[in-house]
């Protein structure tokens, strides 16, 4: 860790740490390997020759193992036929910059620390950060930023020194491990195609080492939004992954939910009833958008559809208030509006938007009528006369049959260019008796959109892109100007299969599964966008998250599609609407969680489906 590009420890948005140096006799180490070990460890291995007589062969190995919540353990073992004294040398520096600094490369110095109980402590205006060290160092040099140690090393023996980095007043993460108490089903998958079983269990590890404990409710548990740069909550992103995690239980929804409605906002004021978000990058075309705004539509999609898949009605009425709190923010947001607009002034109607409003305005009202709650009527009403203006003022005719415009500006143009954001369109929601939700767009215009999403202007052969590859401004490393995300490719076969075009549906899952082997299925926040050619493979994006919720969530929702798991709780049912051209072959889950009881399924080689177990009394129907 040289403290160059966006090397370091971070805590929520902030790098507590840029350099982390290691001397072993004065030298650094020949680095032999680094890699993941896990979803919260990466394990980097050094070797050294301590004399010149010892040969060609080194004689002292050092391992350094990092941790995701802000741990490194730094081990020296020795293969020496003699006793050794060894001094051990670490050099540490921080910038305490956060990350949209450091990312655009406008970050400041390294700051001077100052030395601090048995480590170093940093401090500046925004914040303060200390590495404390196990055991003490023998000595310590502020100025330098240097801590030292002697080592004695016996023939074949090891020592360690573990670095602990820490923002004052920061509490450790309350990571939820591997417990028993984990709200993730230990799911399984097997077929013809091995990439399936690789990629659910990689997919269920990652999810189980971002789980966070709520400090307050320690029984809650979220997901991190990822590692290592952000470990902590992201309200929209903890939704995003915990409904598209469904089939692994309810209880991760539960917690999220839970979480979330105790930072709702109350009171009087125009953002009563929303979940707080912070602003991310929409894309060279738009200006930053508020995630709150999707948090807050997303909340009683989730409630809603967790319901289906067997939330308990104890928990659901406890939640509901807060689902009720966002769904009359969301009709105050409207008023006479046919549209939802950006909470800032002057921004623009977004598409994205419009489909999360309409998706929760429909689960929502669906939700409130069957808890025998008034404004289901009013949602229905506002979500009917939305379709048609949509499919007006959205659809953009040309040449090539047509296309959803991005958004509207605060004078009316449409922003006309293509990109990932439009496959909400296509994720409607599940209402009862395995009946998808309408969606914005109508028939015809949801085919010549699944014909766009399966093009090679945005399919790059390793997933969707987030912008088209011929529209102007297309940067295949660009966050939402090109490069993979894999969250909305998830969204879009899902939603692509559920709409009965298949063909694309398969192709961006196939690509997918492809990309997962080069990343040894832990799949990153991103990757590039470009074109996918003979013996290529994707190169990584430097500022991605991996492991990331959304993704690994994603691989969960990738493949359960297969299968097209369907439930209605409370009915007493569960629909199956399989992916007929069974585009991996046979393949089959176990203990997945559909009514809190374990599931399990399997699709054929024909797209047939079977049902293998299931809660006593489950209706089945396909």
């Amino acid at each position: 860790m040289t403290g160059r590009g966006l090397e370091g420890f971070y805590r929520g948005g902030r790098r507590v740490l840029s350099r982390c140096e290691i001397r072993v006799g004065g030298r650094e180490p020949l680095a032999v390997q680094a890699r993941m070990a896990s979803a919260d460890r990466a394990r980097f291995v050094g070797t050294l020759r301590t004399s010149p007589q010892a040969g060609p062969d080194p004689d002292v190995v050092v391992e350094r193992n990092r941790f995701a919540d802000g741990t490194e353990r730094i081990t020296l073992h020795s293969a020496a036929p003699r006793p050794m004294r060894l001094p051990v040398e670490v050099v540490l520096g921080t910038d305490l910059a956060d990350l949209g600094s450091i990312a655009s490369g406008t970050a400041g110095p390294e700051l001077s620390a100052s030395v601090h109980g048995s480590g170093l402590r940093w401090s500046c205006p925004t914040g303060n950060a200390s590495v404390t060290a196990e055991p003490p160092p023998s000595d310590a040099l502020a100025s330098a930023g240097l801590l030292r140690w002697e080592l004695d090393l016996p023939p074949g023996g090891s020592r360690s020194v573990e670095l602990r980095v820490r923002p004052d007043g920061a509490g450790p993460l309350r990571a939820v491990g591997r417990a028993a108490t984990s709200p993730l089903a230990a799911a399984c998958a097997e077929g013809d195609d091995p990439r399936v079983s690789a990629l659910l269990q990689t997919s269920i590890e990652d999810l189980q080492a971002l789980l966070l404990r709520d400090s307050a409710n320690p029984a809650d548990t979220h997901l991190a939004a990822g590692a290592p740069w952000r470990c902590g909550l992201a309200p929209a992103d903890a939704l995003v992954a915990a409904r598209m995690a469904l089939p692994l239980g309810t209880g991760l929804a539960a917690g999220t939910l839970r979480i979330l409605a105790r930072t709702q906002l109350t009171g009087p004021g125009p953002q009563s009833g929303m979940i707080p978000g912070p602003r991310r990058d929409a894309g060279p075309y738009l200006p930053p958008q508020c995630t709150g705004t999707e948090a807050t539509l997303l909340f009683p999609v989730l409630l809603a559809e967790a319901r289906r898949w067997g939330l308990g009605e104890q928990e659901t009425e406890e939640l509901l208030p807060a689902a009720e709190r966002c769904l009359t923010w969301l009709r105050t947001a409207v008023g006479d509006d046919a549209y939802l607009r950006d909470p800032h002034p002057g921004g623009p109607i977004r598409c994205e938007t419009q489909a999360h409003a309409h998706r929760a305005a429909l689960l929502g009202a669906d939700l409130l009528d069957a808890c025998g709650r008034t404004g289901g009527a009013a949602l229905r009403e506002w979500a009917q006369a939305l379709r048609p203006a949509f499919r007006e003022d959205f659809w953009l005719d040309d040449r090539g049959g047509g296309r959803p415009a991005a958004a509207r500006a605060p004078d009316g143009r449409p922003v006309p260019h293509l990109g990932a954001a439009a496959v909400h369109l296509l994720d409607t929601g599940l209402l009862g008796g395995g009946a998808v939700a309408p969606g914005l767009l109508d028939k015809v215009q949801t085919e010549k959109l699944a014909r766009l999403l399966g093009s090679p202007v945005m399919d790059s052969g390793w997933g969707l892109r987030g912008l088209g590859a011929k529209e102007p401004g297309f940067n295949p490393f660009g966050h939402r100007a090109g490069a993979v995300r894999i969250q909305e490719t998830a969204l879009a076969v899902a939603g692509l299969a559920a709409a009965g075009y298949e063909k694309e549906a398969s192709s961006l899952l196939r690509g997918v599964l492809e990309a997962a082997e080069t990343f040894a299925h832990r799949l990153p926040e991103m990757y590039a966008g470009e074109q996918r050619t003979e013996g290529s493979a994707p190169l990584p994006h430097p500022a991605a998250c991996r492991p990331a919720a959304a993704p690994a969530a994603a691989g969960v929702l990738l493949l359960t599609t297969l299968a097209g798991i369907r439930p209605d709780a409370p009915a007493g049912t569960v629909t199956l609407r399989p992916v007929r051209s069974a585009p991996l072959g046979e393949v089959g889950f176990t203990g997945l969680r559909v009514v809190g009881a374990p599931f399990s399924v399997r699709v054929s080689r024909l797209g047939l489906v079977m049902v293998e177990e299931a809660a006593d009394g489950l209706q089945l129907g396909a």
